[in-house]
């Protein structure tokens, strides 16, 4: 195995999915706490206000709010010596527009950060991942609005200051990439669904907004990477991509020119603005050619140019197959969609599994790029079952893993600079795409059902001491 000494090995989580403790010490309301609940077969509602009667699994999620010091205890018995986690902006910032901070959550997070380094992991922290606050989206519709940007610099420098001898690690976005898309301008961006000046006429989408948001969330980022370098120096800042790996299903040449187009657009533009600090000329032409280029404000192009990241970091799950075939066999469930790849297995909820594609991934933008990198998202969503006698066997989920470890020291082998791996839900968790339980992804089982009921007991499953043991050998035994 090649991994340096030092490799960060870890978990990773987001707030709004294990935190719970949604409207205690004077949190305010997030995007994430007015998602309904759903599963493989039934989407999840946004509502504008809380229904009765309905369940919004971050309400509760796994109340990590409550079991912080047992379940960080776990996970150091694993020897993790990296956490990701991200910081609910909602609980600093409660509407997301004021002036002074909630003191209450920010010594919730003291807690937090402190028993991590007292069992041995140093935090990985995301500044916004899927929880803008609702003050935002209401008043302000996001990122839409420029006035947000000071919002969010705010929020930043008021935890990067304040954790500045405590965390060296930070991402500004999670999976920013969605802001491409219309099923990212709330989730990512924070646009009102019920702004009628964005949406009229029961519009869904609206491209040329979503692009300004786009863009203004991207200056935000920009200027928190050289804030957090002026409170620190010895910050390493990273943006953090959701890498959906793509093939041409055919060598027929309009199938590789329409996957290079799907590639550039949704995977490499928001990276390659983070990491070079300008827009790309393939974006740019698609963007002014569908009248959906943002308006730069006179310093924009600086500030880009004054805050590239330092580090590039992403999720990776699967890959896809592009075609313009319309009759190629379909995946099942797939984040992006695409076409079904014949020479890959898929996962219960439809996710083909592609271990061989993350040395790809890995090659392509170790070549692209040039900066370090961490794999800060990976693994499998399984319906675990918990036995009789208090035991999981997760053995598809340490093959999963093994596959991807070693597809990862493969690539590292042919010269990768790999700092980490954090998987995802060391802990099971809420489903961001479902909001159901049953899609289990942790090496910890958490006895809660799809509608919150359940324990909460938490148990270790087989492959909790098999990371273990992987993070002890430094990837060497698996």
């Amino acid at each position: 195995m090649a991994f340096k000494t030092g490799f960060l090995w870890g978990g990773a989580t987001a707030a709004n999915q294990f935190e719970g403790g949604y409207n205690k010490d004077g949190r305010g309301l997030s995007v994430a706490d007015l998602k309904t609940g759903g599963d493989v077969n039934t989407p999840r509602r946004f509502t504008s206000t809380i229904e009765k009667e309905t369940y919004y699994p971050s309400h509760q999620a796994i109340d990590f709010y409550d079991h912080h010091k047992a379940d960080i205890d776990l996970f150091g018995q694993m020897n993790f010596n990296v956490f990701r986690m991200s910081i609910s902006w909602s609980r600093i910032f409660p509407q997301g527009d004021e002036l002074v901070p909630n003191e209450a959550g920010l010594q919730f997070y003291d807690t937090i950060i402190d028993e991590l380094i007292e069992n041995g992991m140093t935090p990985l922290i995301t500044l916004s991942h899927f929880e803008i606050p609702m003050g935002l989206v209401e008043k302000y519709s996001g990122f839409s609005d420029r006035r947000v940007i000071d919002m969010y610099v705010r929020y930043a420098q008021t935890v990067m200051t304040r954790y500045k001898d405590k965390v060296t690690y930070w991402l500004t976005f999670n999976e920013m990439n969605f802001g491409t898309m219309g099923r990212g301008e709330l989730t990512t961006l924070g646009m009102n669904p019920k702004d009628e000046a964005i949406y009229p006429n029961g519009q869904t989408e609206n491209e040329k907004v979503r692009f300004q948001a786009l863009h203004n969330a991207l200056v935000a980022s920009a200027k928190v990477v050289k804030l957090g370098h002026d409170i620190n120096p010895d910050f390493k800042i990273g943006c953090m991509i959701c890498h959906i790996t793509s093939y041409p299903l055919t060598p027929n040449p309009v199938d590789i020119l329409e996957q290079k187009e799907f590639d550039l657009r949704f995977t490499k533009f928001v990276g390659d603005v983070q990491v070079r600090g300008e827009y790309p000329s393939y974006m740019t032409a698609y963007l002014k050619k569908k009248d959906s280029f943002p308006v730069f404000e006179a310093e924009d192009a600086a500030i880009l140019k004054a805050g590239t990241v330092d580090m590039y970091t992403f999720s990776y799950y699967m890959s896809v197959c592009i075609t313009l075939d319309e009759t190629a066999a379909e995946t099942n469930g797939n984040l992006m969609g695409g076409k079904a790849n014949p020479y890959l297995e898929s996962s219960e909820w439809g996710w083909q599994i592609d271990p061989i594609g993350l040395t790809y991934t890995l090659l392509d933008l170790q070549d692209r790029y040039g900066l370090p990198m961490m794999v800060v998202e990976n693994g499998l969503g399984f319906a675990d079952e918990l036995r009789p006698d208090g035991t999981i066997i997760d053995d598809y989920r340490i093959d999963y893993m093994r596959q991807h470890i070693v597809a990862m020291d493969a690539a590292v082998e042919k010269g990768v600079d790999l700092l980490g791996y954090t998987m995802w839900g060391p802990i099971d968790l809420i489903s961001a795409g479902t909001g159901e339980m049953k899609k289990r992804y942790g090496f910890i089982y958490v006895d809660m059902n799809n509608d919150g009921t359940g324990s909460l007991k938490r148990y270790k499953k087989k492959s909790f001491d098999w990371y273990k043991q992987v993070i002890t050998s430094n990837g060497r035994d698996l």
